[in-house]
This record gives C-alpha cells, sequence and structure tokens, in this order.
C-alpha cells in the first residue's frame, strides 16, 4: 500500500476512475487480455496512460497479472469489490430491505 492507504482506499480510488471502471468491465466480459487487447478498449488513451491505469488497478489487487510467454495477461479480481459490498453497501441495505419487508407485513395485515 501507498501513502498508508488502507486496501479500502485503494479500491475506492481505483474505481474512482471511468477509464478504469472501463477495463474491469472489458475483463469481466473477455478475461486473460493483453495490454495491446486493452488499448484498443481506450483508443483516447495513449499506451503509457493504459499503462497507469492497469497499476492502479494491479495496486487495488483488483487486477492480476500473469506472463504467459512474452505476453502479459490481466485478469479481473473481483474479490476486492465483494469485500466493499459486503463492508460498506451490504450493511447499509440490510436495514432498508428489513424495513420494507416490515412495512410489507402492517400494510398486508391492514388490508385483511
Amino acid at each position: 500500500m501507498s501513502n498508508g492507504d488502507t486496501d479500502d482506499d485503494l479500491v475506492f480510488k481505483a474505481l474512482s476512475d471511468p477509464s478504469r471502471r472501463l477495463l474491469l468491465d472489458r475483463l469481466f466480459e473477455h478475461d486473460g487480455r493483453t495490454l495491446i487487447s486493452l488499448e484498443a478498449e481506450l483508443p483516447h488513451l495513449t499506451r503509457f496512460g493504459v499503462m497507469k491505469h492497469l497499476k492502479v488497478l494491479e495496486e487495488a489487487d483488483l487486477v492480476i497479472t500473469e506472463k504467459v510467454g512474452r505476453e502479459k495477461l490481466h485478469y479481473l479480481n473481483p474479490v476486492p469489490i465483494r469485500l466493499l459490498h459486503d463492508r460498506w453497501i451490504d450493511k447499509y441495505t440490510e436495514r432498508r430491505v428489513s424495513a420494507l419487508v416490515n412495512l410489507k407485513h402492517q400494510l398486508e395485515k391492514k388490508k385483511a
């Protein structure tokens, strides 16, 4: 981790950029892609720009790489996103869902 960032901070930072989210979407659609393949998805960026985005995603552990021969393949790692979901999203939605279920039951009792 750099600059004292937590794992969550690195993932939020990585997800904050639309180009990085697009790269993750493309890896979700077709995993194990080369830099050249991913460059084609972001024609407005230089190769260096795409490499910088991939580095941020790797630092956040959202992208894992594997060297195969002379190529470096990039793979999506969805685990950090799931951990964010479980920690930051799921706990807030649970109360709302419970409240909606309770409201549904109360309305059904009034109808009966």
